[in-house]
């Protein structure tokens, strides 16, 4: 059975887009838990779809989505002086 070259999606879970995206270097490191805040909170996120438990992503959508997406740093609370 040959493997198509083109054609329809090329569906893959979070878990697997996170790996992917590092081992094409696209991202220097993402986990699957941050893929996932990322499907719920970026309305730019790509179309996600529910096959069956897991959720999946077209990874020619997805690839373009992180090669361009600018990654924001958190502020540490935890260093801010109480307000008086």
């Amino acid at each position: 059975m040959t493997e198509p070259t083109e054609g329809g999606p090329d569906m893959v879970s979070f878990r697997e887009l996170a790996r992917r995206l590092v081992a094409d270097g696209v991202v220097k490191g993402i986990t699957h838990q941050r893929v996932s805040t990322l499907a719920r909170t970026d309305p730019a996120f790509p179309p996600v779809m529910q096959i069956g438990r897991t959720k999946a992503v077209d990874y020619r959508v997805a690839k373009p989505y992180f090669a361009t997406r600018k990654s924001q740093q958190g502020r540490r609370t935890d260093l801010e002086r109480p307000s008086e």
